[in-house]
């Protein structure tokens, strides 16, 4: 952020309010269990779910809408403490809480200043060391900036918010172009690869067979953590389960692997961490980059299926004994076509996101 913005976060007056003053904290319309919901792909409205990627959203079901959460809320995930603003109506899975906003003011234009609030309220929060019901969560206390009057602040949001955005923009534009991102035409291979994706021959193969065991992390309380810039990697979807960077004389994990947590929650790690006991790592070193991301999202695929909670932990020995569906070619894994799959996948979503940037400037 540039001294301009941090000057401005400094001179504003800020205020204190709890979330129950500024939102009603709404339970769900209804419960759909992301096990037995149908995605379609028209039609319907968005299902959102506790994880931590796409604003929260799994895809869209086809419900009657009178099942459906107001828009212009932010849902919130009681055990996760993942948290999005919901332009639009939407459905939601279990342990989900709708914050539905007491001031007309609050929009679209404002929410993510609501949100950056929230998040730092609830940074320190860690998997399975607390759960927020209603009353609780209207206790927490968030800090915005307040007019001389000691209201909220909206026209400051929102100015601040444009600003952030105009110079986020202008710095994805020029590291797009020196990191040669923007070029996302896409090769002959990974058009091929599109195309005949739907061709694939596809296996069975166990997670111990081929990477060999995983291993499990070591608990290192909170308090016992020493401030470092080695990552921390817990059980929990904000900031990736990344809780805090140590200098703590831990077990180092290589990059190029990937982390189950205690939920089958699967993330790829492109850099060296330490892990808690509710971390499982799958020792994927080897296997070429963007091939490893693909393995990633078969193993969440496999392993994030509701069947893990509080009360039932996913761990090491889940990970030797999960079996994941990957691309196969002469009885081997096929990493050349996820690898070439992936690249093709992340050239199409870079495109969308240089039309963007050049539309924003």
């Amino acid at each position: 952020m540039n001294a301009s913005l941090n000057e401005k976060l400094k001179t504003v007056k800020w205020g204190e309010f709890k979330l129950g003053d500024l939102f009603d904290v709404l339970p769900y319309k209804k419960r759909f269990d992301a096990n037995k919901v149908s995605l379609v792909e028209n039609g319907g409205h968005p299902y959102i779910v506790r994880q931590s990627t796409d604003n929260g959203k799994k895809g869209n079901i086809d419900e009657s809408v009178s099942f459906l959460n107001p828009g212009n809320t932010i849902s919130f995930g009681q055990d996760t403490a993942t948290m999005f603003y919901q332009e639009v109506p939407y459905f939601t899975s279990d342990k989900i809480k709708i914050l539905k906003p007491k001031d007309a003011e609050f929009s679209k234009k404002n929410a993510q200043f609501f949100l950056s609030s929230m998040r730092k309220t609830f940074s320190s929060f860690a998997w399975g060391s607390s759960r927020f019901n209603v009353e609780t969560l209207k206790e927490q206390l968030i800090m915005l900036p307040i007019t001389n009057h000691g209201k909220i602040d909206f026209t400051f949001m929102e100015s601040f918010i444009a600003d952030l955005e105009e110079e986020r923009v202008a710095k994805l534009s020029t590291f797009l172009t020196v990191s040669g991102l923007d070029n996302y035409e896409l090769s002959s291979e990974e058009k091929d690869a599109l195309k005949n994706y739907t061709s694939l021959k596809w296996d069975a193969y166990n997670l111990e067979k081929l990477f060999g065991k995983s291993t499990r992390g070591k608990r290192l309380k909170g308090d016992d953590r020493i401030a470092g810039t080695l990552p921390f990697v817990t059980a929990g979807e904000t900031a990736e389960g990344i809780s805090a960077y140590i200098s703590n004389h831990v077990e180092v994990f290589e990059k190029n692997t990937t982390t189950i947590d205690m939920f089958g929650s699967a993330k790829y790690r492109n850099y060296q961490y330490g892990a808690d006991d509710h971390v499982a790592v799958v020792h994927t070193e080897s296997v070429p980059m963007k091939a490893s991301i693909f393995l990633t999202s078969a193993i969440h695929k496999a392993a994030h299926t509701g069947k893990f909670d509080y009360g039932h932990n996913f761990y090491a020995k889940d990970a030797d004994a999960l079996d994941i569906m990957l691309p196969t070619k002469d009885g081997k894994p096929d990493y050349d076509a996820m690898a070439t799959l992936i690249s093709a996948v992340q050239k199409l979503v870079i495109q969308d996101v240089v039309i963007y940037a050049d539309k924003r400037i």
